[in-house]
């Protein structure tokens, strides 16, 4: 991920945990280059981004703010409507317990932790659609297992006494990898999109965080307001 595209996905997810409220000035680039510890130039594209979605506004003389209308995104869906898929099956390829990198830290919001990062392929009608890499924080799920990351996580994050409140969700598309294309038994450099997700508890903190390549655009999905519709498969 290229450095102006994870701090634009970070101020998005710290506006969404309300560490930037709505109509909230933001640092300065300045500050926040110095915060991500990256040029003044990558700030302004991240900004950028973020101005471009209208999540954030630029006020001449005065400086950045967090739009007041923030909360009507279309980059946010509610997880609670989520419905489980009967048809696909997950199959777990990897799972390990790792340190935090400085980046994960940032993304959680969280020192000297641990993290399971555990790697997923989708089959959905006989056909391998979708890789899926995740982490969640060792802290909060001391007991995740293997048979448990290949169902479905979600449920298992509630069953745990978590109140899931959204996530926030970006896009980009991508040209699929020969090691993914190994994997899904599709051709090296064929178009898909690359789908980011970082998970939000109703109490701010992130609990999942998971980059997901999707080759399938058979199956749409919603914001809570309906008016959106995106050709992806949901998690």
């Amino acid at each position: 991920m290229k450095k102006r595209q994870f701090v634009a996905d970070d101020l998005l997810s710290k506006i969404y945990q309300n560490k930037y409220a709505p109509g909230e000035k933001l640092p300065t680039e300045r500050a926040l280059a110095t915060h991500y510890q990256v040029s003044r130039y990558t700030i302004r594209k991240a900004i950028k981004k973020l101005i471009n979605i209208g999540s954030v506004q630029v006020v001449q003389g005065s400086g950045m703010f967090v739009t007041k209308t923030i909360r009507e995104s279309p980059l946010i869906y509610n997880s609670l409507t989520e419905k489980k898929f009967k048809d696909i099956q997950s199959t777990v390829i990897a799972m390990q317990k790792k340190k935090m990198t400085p980046e994960i830290e940032n993304i959680f919001d969280m020192k000297n932790d641990f993290v399971w990062e555990f790697t997923r392929v989708r089959i959905v009608d006989y056909q391998k659609v979708q890789i899926e890499t995740t982490q969640l924080p060792c802290s909060y799920f001391p007991d995740l297992t293997e048979e448990i990351a290949a169902g479905s996580v979600h449920e298992y994050v509630q069953q745990c006494g978590y109140d899931i409140s959204h996530f926030i969700t970006t896009y980009s598309a991508v040209n699929v990898t020969r090691e993914q294309a190994d994997l899904l038994n599709c051709k090296k450099g064929i178009a898909a999109m690359k789908i980011v997700n970082r998970g939000i508890l109703n109490d701010g903190r992130v609990f999942e965080y998971s980059e997901l390549i999707n080759l399938d655009y058979a199956v749409s999905y919603f914001t809570p307001f309906n008016r959106f519709k995106h050709q992806f498969r949901k998690k």
